[in-house]
C-alpha cells in the first residue's frame, strides 16, 4: 500500500479529516478568550510565521514574485474569507450546526471547478457520492443543535458559511491550478500569513471586547496554530495539489464525522 503513488496524498487527507474535525470545537472554545478579529489574526500570523521561519532556516525554496503574491491572494480568499466566515459564525451558532451547514461544501468546489474552462467535468458517481455523505452527516450532526437558536442567527450562520464556502473553494481551485515550484505546505504557510496580516489592521482599529484570558481560550488558540494550521493545512495543501476535486472536496464531510461533541 505504501508504494502507491498516492499513499501520502490520502494519508493527508485522513490526517484533515481528523485535525480538522476537531477545530469547530476549538474555535468555539477560543472565542471565550478572545474576540474574532483577534483571534484570526493571532492563529495564522503565527502558524505562517512559524512555517517560513522553519523552512528559511532549512533552506527550502519560498515562493517570490508574481507566484507569492498569487499564492497570498489565494490564502486570503481561502483563509481569510472561508475560514474567516467559519469564525464568525460560530458567534451566532453551535459548532456542531456549523459542520452541518459546511457539508455544502463539496458541491461548491466540484460546481466552481466544473465551470471555470478546462476544470474536472461532474459525473453522477462523484455527486451521489456528495449527496450521501452530505445525508450521513446531517444524521450524525443535527440531533438537537437548532433548539433554542434564533432564526435570524440560523439564517444569518447560514448565509455567512455560504459566503466562506464560495471564497475557501474559489481560492483552493485557483491555488490547485497555480505553476509552482514551492513545496504545497510551504506554499500554504505563505498562505496563512497572508491571511492573519490581512486581519492585522482591522483588529487593531475595531471596538472589539477586551481578551479575557482563559486557559481553556488559550489552549484552543494553540491548538488551532498548531494542529488546525500547522498540521492541517499543510494536509490539505498538500492533498489538493495531489488528488481529484472530487476527492478533495469530501473533507467536510470527513471532518463534520470526526468533530468531537462538545462538553
Amino acid at each position: 500500500m505504501r508504494s502507491h503513488p498516492l499513499f501520502r496524498a490520502y494519508l493527508a487527507l485522513l490526517a484533515v479529516y481528523f485535525f480538522w474535525g476537531t477545530t469547530y470545537l476549538a474555535i468555539r472554545m477560543a472565542l471565550e478568550a478572545f474576540p474574532p478579529l483577534l483571534m484570526i489574526a493571532t492563529r495564522f500570523v503565527l502558524s505562517g510565521a512559524l512555517m517560513l521561519i522553519g523552512a528559511r532556516a532549512l533552506g527550502v525554496h519560498l515562493p517570490r514574485g508574481r507566484e507569492l503574491w498569487l499564492t497570498a491572494l489565494y490564502g486570503v480568499l481561502i483563509l481569510g474569507i472561508g475560514n474567516g466566515c467559519l469564525t464568525f459564525a460560530e458567534l451566532w451558532i453551535p459548532s456542531g450546526l456549523a459542520a452541518l451547514f459546511l457539508t455544502t461544501s463539496p458541491f461548491w468546489l466540484v460546481g466552481i471547478e466544473a465551470l471555470i474552462p478546462g476544470g474536472e467535468r461532474l459525473h453522477v458517481p462523484s455527486l451521489l457520492g456528495i449527496a450521501i455523505g452530505f445525508g450521513g452527516v446531517f444524521l450524525l450532526v443535527s440531533p438537537g443543535p437548532a433548539g433554542g437558536i434564533p432564526p435570524q442567527n440560523l439564517i444569518s450562520g447560514l448565509l455567512i458559511l455560504q459566503l466562506g464556502c464560495i471564497g475557501w473553494n474559489l481560492g483552493s481551485i485557483l491555488q490547485r491550478r497555480q505553476r509552482s515550484v514551492t513545496h504545497p505546505a510551504i506554499s500554504g504557510a505563505s498562505q496563512q500569513f497572508a491571511a492573519g496580516l490581512v486581519y492585522v489592521m482591522p483588529a487593531a482599529v475595531a471596538q472589539e471586547h477586551a481578551v479575557h484570558w482563559k486557559s481553556r481560550g488559550v489552549w484552543a488558540l494553540l491548538y488551532l496554530v498548531i494542529f488546525g494550521s500547522i498540521v492541517g493545512y499543510s494536509a490539505y495543501a498538500y492533498a489538493l495539489d495531489k488528488l481529484p476535486v472530487a476527492v478533495i472536496s469530501t473533507y467536510t464531510l470527513g471532518a463534520a464525522c470526526s468533530r468531537p461533541q462538545p462538553r
